[in-house]
Protein backbone atom coordinates (compact mmCIF):
# COMPACT_ATOMS: atom_id res chain seq x y z
CA UNK A 1 0.00 0.00 0.00
CA UNK A 2 1.78 3.96 -0.95
CA UNK A 3 0.60 6.58 0.23
CA UNK A 4 -2.29 7.23 -1.50
CA UNK A 5 -3.67 3.95 -1.38
CA UNK A 6 -3.55 4.59 2.19
CA UNK A 7 -5.38 7.52 2.06
CA UNK A 8 -7.93 5.95 -0.46
CA UNK A 9 -8.48 3.12 1.60
CA UNK A 10 -9.73 5.09 4.53
CA UNK A 11 -12.63 6.64 2.82
CA UNK A 12 8.17 15.48 6.24
CA UNK A 13 8.79 16.66 8.90
CA UNK A 14 12.49 16.70 9.50
CA UNK A 15 13.82 15.66 12.47
CA UNK A 16 16.75 17.73 14.42
CA UNK A 17 19.32 17.05 17.00
CA UNK A 18 20.14 13.90 19.46
CA UNK A 19 18.49 13.53 22.55
CA UNK A 20 20.39 14.63 25.73
CA UNK A 21 20.15 12.29 28.70
CA UNK A 22 19.44 15.59 30.93
CA UNK A 23 15.31 15.62 31.47
CA UNK A 24 16.23 19.05 33.04
CA UNK A 25 17.01 21.01 30.35
CA UNK A 26 15.65 19.12 26.77
CA UNK A 27 14.18 21.18 24.38
CA UNK A 28 12.97 20.75 20.74
CA UNK A 29 13.53 22.75 17.83
CA UNK A 30 10.55 24.02 15.28
CA UNK A 31 11.32 24.38 11.60
CA UNK A 32 12.82 27.47 11.74
CA UNK A 33 15.35 26.44 14.00
CA UNK A 34 14.14 27.89 16.99
CA UNK A 35 13.67 26.29 20.46
CA UNK A 36 10.62 25.30 22.00
CA UNK A 37 10.14 24.29 25.60
CA UNK A 38 9.36 20.40 25.84
CA UNK A 39 7.79 20.85 28.90
CA UNK A 40 4.93 22.90 28.47
CA UNK A 41 2.79 20.44 28.33
CA UNK A 42 3.33 17.25 30.62
CA UNK A 43 1.28 14.53 30.31
CA UNK A 44 -0.98 13.02 32.83
CA UNK A 45 0.39 10.15 34.42
CA UNK A 46 -0.78 6.43 33.80
CA UNK A 47 -0.46 3.95 36.10
CA UNK A 48 1.73 1.08 35.62
CA UNK A 49 0.76 -2.52 37.82
CA UNK A 50 2.71 -3.17 40.62
CA UNK A 51 3.41 -6.57 38.74
CA UNK A 52 2.96 -7.98 35.27
CA UNK A 53 3.42 -6.02 32.42
CA UNK A 54 1.01 -4.01 30.94
CA UNK A 55 -0.56 -5.42 27.98
CA UNK A 56 -0.87 -3.95 24.16
CA UNK A 57 -2.99 -4.92 21.79
CA UNK A 58 -2.61 -4.42 18.22
CA UNK A 59 -5.44 -4.46 15.96
CA UNK A 60 -4.92 -5.44 12.41
CA UNK A 61 -6.23 -6.30 9.16
CA UNK A 62 -5.29 -5.88 5.53
CA UNK A 63 -3.30 -3.41 4.45
CA UNK A 64 -2.09 -2.84 7.93
CA UNK A 65 0.54 -0.20 7.33
CA UNK A 66 3.68 -1.90 8.60
CA UNK A 67 5.62 1.34 10.44
CA UNK A 68 2.10 2.26 12.03
CA UNK A 69 2.17 -0.65 14.20
CA UNK A 70 6.02 -2.36 14.03
CA UNK A 71 6.96 1.35 15.20
CA UNK A 72 5.34 1.58 18.49
CA UNK A 73 5.92 -1.77 18.74
CA UNK A 74 9.62 -1.70 19.10
CA UNK A 75 9.08 1.25 21.30
CA UNK A 76 7.14 -0.80 23.98
CA UNK A 77 9.74 -3.93 23.41
CA UNK A 78 12.80 -1.53 24.00
CA UNK A 79 11.34 -0.36 27.21
CA UNK A 80 13.45 -2.05 30.22
CA UNK A 81 12.84 -1.21 33.80
CA UNK A 82 15.47 -1.81 36.08
CA UNK A 83 14.55 -4.57 38.85
CA UNK A 84 11.39 -5.51 37.15
CA UNK A 85 11.53 -8.82 35.93
CA UNK A 86 8.66 -8.87 33.51
CA UNK A 87 9.03 -7.13 30.90
CA UNK A 88 6.74 -3.92 30.82
CA UNK A 89 4.82 -4.82 28.09
CA UNK A 90 3.29 -7.26 27.04
CA UNK A 91 2.52 -7.08 23.34
CA UNK A 92 -0.20 -8.90 20.92
CA UNK A 93 -1.76 -8.70 17.72
CA UNK A 94 -5.24 -9.10 16.93
CA UNK A 95 -8.09 -9.64 13.98
CA UNK A 96 -10.92 -11.07 12.68
CA UNK A 97 -9.33 -14.19 12.51
CA UNK A 98 -5.79 -15.46 12.85
CA UNK A 99 -5.30 -16.32 9.14
CA UNK A 100 -2.58 -14.47 7.57
CA UNK A 101 -2.87 -10.97 7.07
CA UNK A 102 -1.17 -9.25 4.21
CA UNK A 103 0.14 -5.53 6.16
CA UNK A 104 1.45 -2.83 3.44
CA UNK A 105 3.21 -4.08 0.43
CA UNK A 106 2.37 -7.58 1.20
CA UNK A 107 3.90 -8.30 4.42
CA UNK A 108 2.54 -11.46 6.02
CA UNK A 109 2.01 -12.12 9.58
CA UNK A 110 -0.23 -13.78 11.75
CA UNK A 111 -2.61 -12.21 14.24
CA UNK A 112 -2.10 -13.51 17.92
CA UNK A 113 -5.97 -13.35 18.83
CA UNK A 114 -9.29 -13.00 17.21
CA UNK A 115 -11.57 -10.20 18.70
CA UNK A 116 -13.82 -13.14 20.53
CA UNK A 117 -10.02 -14.63 22.52
CA UNK A 118 -7.95 -11.61 22.53
CA UNK A 119 -7.20 -10.99 26.38
CA UNK A 120 -8.30 -7.23 27.47
CA UNK A 121 -5.84 -4.70 26.60
CA UNK A 122 -4.53 -1.37 29.00
CA UNK A 123 -3.24 -0.03 25.59
CA UNK A 124 -5.00 -0.13 22.41
CA UNK A 125 -2.96 0.81 18.75
CA UNK A 126 -4.82 1.39 15.34
CA UNK A 127 -2.96 1.92 12.90
CA UNK A 128 -3.71 2.79 9.49
CA UNK A 129 -5.64 -0.44 7.39
CA UNK A 130 -8.14 -1.39 4.40
CA UNK A 131 -10.02 -4.36 6.53
CA UNK A 132 -12.07 -2.49 9.17
CA UNK A 133 -15.18 -4.26 10.06
CA UNK A 134 -17.84 -3.71 12.66
CA UNK A 135 -16.65 -6.51 14.77
CA UNK A 136 -13.32 -4.42 14.90
CA UNK A 137 -15.25 -1.50 15.45
CA UNK A 138 -17.25 -2.79 18.44
CA UNK A 139 -13.97 -4.93 20.03
CA UNK A 140 -12.61 -1.48 19.60
CA UNK A 141 -15.31 0.58 22.02
CA UNK A 142 -15.74 -2.67 24.36
CA UNK A 143 -12.06 -2.46 25.11
CA UNK A 144 -11.23 0.67 24.89
CA UNK A 145 -14.06 0.70 28.74
CA UNK A 146 -11.61 -0.43 30.41
CA UNK A 147 -7.83 0.78 28.72
CA UNK A 148 -6.12 3.10 29.78
CA UNK A 149 -5.25 4.31 26.46
CA UNK A 150 -6.62 4.02 22.93
CA UNK A 151 -4.43 5.27 20.39
CA UNK A 152 -4.52 5.78 16.75
CA UNK A 153 -1.38 6.10 14.13
CA UNK A 154 -2.33 8.24 10.69
CA UNK A 155 -5.31 7.39 9.11
CA UNK A 156 -5.83 4.83 11.93
CA UNK A 157 -7.55 7.89 13.36
CA UNK A 158 -10.57 7.37 10.81
CA UNK A 159 -11.02 4.04 11.82
CA UNK A 160 -11.29 5.22 15.60
CA UNK A 161 -13.59 7.88 14.23
CA UNK A 162 -15.76 4.86 12.71
CA UNK A 163 -15.97 4.33 16.64
CA UNK A 164 -17.84 7.33 17.36
CA UNK A 165 -15.40 7.49 20.31
CA UNK A 166 -13.88 10.66 18.75
CA UNK A 167 -17.18 12.42 18.42
CA UNK A 168 -16.98 16.08 20.18
CA UNK A 169 -13.54 15.84 20.12
CA UNK A 170 -10.47 17.09 18.72
CA UNK A 171 -7.98 14.75 16.69
CA UNK A 172 -5.30 14.58 14.05
CA UNK A 173 -4.23 12.30 11.55
CA UNK A 174 -2.19 12.00 8.25
CA UNK A 175 -1.90 15.23 6.63
CA UNK A 176 -2.72 14.20 2.95
CA UNK A 177 -6.63 13.33 5.05
CA UNK A 178 -6.76 16.12 7.04
CA UNK A 179 -9.99 17.37 4.34
CA UNK A 180 -11.61 13.53 4.33
CA UNK A 181 -11.91 12.98 7.98
CA UNK A 182 -13.11 16.61 8.46
CA UNK A 183 -15.82 16.10 6.30
CA UNK A 184 -17.02 12.11 6.74
CA UNK A 185 -16.88 13.06 10.40
CA UNK A 186 -17.92 17.16 11.07
CA UNK A 187 -18.16 16.34 14.53
CA UNK A 188 -14.58 16.46 15.30
CA UNK A 189 -12.54 18.57 15.56
CA UNK A 190 -9.11 17.57 13.15
CA UNK A 191 -6.11 19.59 13.93
CA UNK A 192 -3.68 20.25 11.22
CA UNK A 193 -0.13 20.28 12.50
CA UNK A 194 -0.42 18.20 15.40
CA UNK A 195 2.33 15.25 15.75
CA UNK A 196 -0.02 13.89 18.27
CA UNK A 197 -3.07 14.65 20.39
CA UNK A 198 -4.30 13.33 23.97
CA UNK A 199 -8.08 13.67 25.07
CA UNK A 200 -8.51 11.74 27.88
CA UNK A 201 -8.35 7.82 27.45
CA UNK A 202 -7.95 8.68 23.58
CA UNK A 203 -5.09 9.99 21.57
CA UNK A 204 -4.28 10.49 18.13
CA UNK A 205 -0.94 10.61 15.87
CA UNK A 206 0.16 11.98 12.85
CA UNK A 207 1.47 10.39 9.53
CA UNK A 208 3.46 7.02 9.53
CA UNK A 209 6.48 7.83 11.92
CA UNK A 210 4.37 9.95 13.86
CA UNK A 211 3.35 6.56 15.85
CA UNK A 212 6.31 6.35 17.36
CA UNK A 213 6.52 9.62 18.64
CA UNK A 214 3.06 8.65 20.65
CA UNK A 215 4.49 5.25 21.81
CA UNK A 216 7.07 7.11 23.24
CA UNK A 217 4.98 9.66 25.15
CA UNK A 218 3.14 6.50 26.38
CA UNK A 219 6.12 5.66 27.95
CA UNK A 220 7.25 8.40 29.49
CA UNK A 221 2.85 8.61 31.30
CA UNK A 222 3.73 5.22 32.80
CA UNK A 223 6.99 4.91 33.70
CA UNK A 224 8.58 9.04 33.45
CA UNK A 225 10.58 10.75 30.72
CA UNK A 226 13.77 8.91 32.50
CA UNK A 227 12.80 5.98 30.56
CA UNK A 228 11.46 7.58 27.30
CA UNK A 229 14.55 9.07 27.03
CA UNK A 230 16.63 5.87 27.59
CA UNK A 231 14.43 3.77 25.45
CA UNK A 232 15.07 6.17 22.39
CA UNK A 233 18.39 5.97 22.63
CA UNK A 234 18.09 2.36 23.06
CA UNK A 235 16.51 2.86 19.77
CA UNK A 236 19.27 5.07 18.62
CA UNK A 237 16.09 7.21 17.60
CA UNK A 238 16.70 10.77 17.13
CA UNK A 239 13.43 12.41 16.70
CA UNK A 240 11.94 14.69 19.11
CA UNK A 241 8.40 14.93 18.23
CA UNK A 242 7.05 13.08 21.24
CA UNK A 243 8.61 16.13 23.56
CA UNK A 244 6.19 18.52 21.16
CA UNK A 245 2.91 17.58 20.46
CA UNK A 246 2.85 20.41 18.08
CA UNK A 247 6.02 19.36 16.25
CA UNK A 248 4.30 18.71 12.95
CA UNK A 249 4.12 22.34 12.35
CA UNK A 250 4.67 22.13 8.83
CA UNK A 251 1.45 21.06 7.72
CA UNK A 252 -0.92 23.84 9.65
CA UNK A 253 -1.89 25.09 6.59
CA UNK A 254 -3.21 23.71 3.33
CA UNK A 255 -1.11 23.76 0.35
CA UNK A 256 -2.13 25.87 -2.84
CA UNK A 257 -3.04 24.16 -5.92
CA UNK A 258 -2.12 26.53 -8.67
CA UNK A 259 -2.33 25.78 -12.80
CA UNK A 260 0.98 24.90 -13.13
CA UNK A 261 1.27 22.33 -9.92
CA UNK A 262 -2.00 21.14 -9.40
CA UNK A 263 -3.32 19.26 -5.98
CA UNK A 264 -6.17 17.08 -5.27
CA UNK A 265 -8.54 18.99 -3.99
CA UNK A 266 -9.05 15.88 -1.81
CA UNK A 267 -5.74 14.90 -0.14
CA UNK A 268 -3.74 17.84 -0.63
CA UNK A 269 -1.28 15.94 -3.18
CA UNK A 270 -0.20 15.90 -6.17
CA UNK A 271 -2.05 16.05 -8.95
CA UNK A 272 -2.18 14.47 -12.24
CA UNK A 273 -3.76 16.20 -15.08
CA UNK A 274 -3.77 12.58 -17.17
CA UNK A 275 -5.75 11.01 -14.25
CA UNK A 276 -9.34 12.61 -13.88
CA UNK A 277 -10.82 16.29 -13.48
CA UNK A 278 -13.91 17.71 -12.86
CA UNK A 279 -15.32 21.22 -13.59
CA UNK A 280 -17.21 22.86 -10.92
CA UNK A 281 -19.10 26.18 -10.69
CA UNK A 282 -16.61 26.93 -13.98
CA UNK A 283 -13.40 26.04 -12.47
CA UNK A 284 -11.43 23.04 -13.27
CA UNK A 285 -10.13 20.53 -10.38
CA UNK A 286 -7.48 17.99 -11.01
CA UNK A 287 -6.83 14.65 -8.91
CA UNK A 288 -4.60 12.01 -7.36
CA UNK A 289 -6.74 9.10 -8.23
CA UNK A 290 -10.14 8.11 -9.90
CA UNK A 291 -11.41 7.58 -6.15
CA UNK A 292 -10.78 11.22 -5.09
CA UNK A 293 -12.74 12.57 -8.33
CA UNK A 294 -15.55 10.47 -6.97
CA UNK A 295 -15.21 11.53 -3.16
CA UNK A 296 -15.49 15.07 -4.67
CA UNK A 297 -18.10 14.89 -7.26
CA UNK A 298 -20.26 14.00 -4.48
CA UNK A 299 -19.90 17.09 -2.11
CA UNK A 300 -17.63 19.49 -3.53
CA UNK A 301 -18.56 22.25 -1.35
CA UNK A 302 -17.66 20.81 1.57
CA UNK A 303 -14.05 19.79 0.31
CA UNK A 304 -13.50 23.07 -1.19
CA UNK A 305 -14.82 25.14 2.20
CA UNK A 306 -12.72 22.61 4.26
CA UNK A 307 -9.40 23.46 5.35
Amino acid sequence: MNRRELIQGMGVVSLVGGIPFSTNSLQVKNSQGTAANASLRSPSPLKPPAHGSIPVAFVISEGAVVIDFSGPWEVFQDVYIPGREESAFRLYTVSESTDVVRASDGLKTTPDYTFKSAPLPKVIVIPAQNGVTEEMLEWIRHSSKTADLTMSVCTGAIVLARTGLLAGKTATTHHGAYKTMAVEFPDIRVKRGARFLEEGNLATAGGVSSGIDLALRVVERYFGRDTAVKTADQMEYQGQGWLNPDANEVYPKAPISTEEHPLCPVCDMDADKRVAKSVYQGKTYYFCMPEHKALFDKTPEKYLKTE
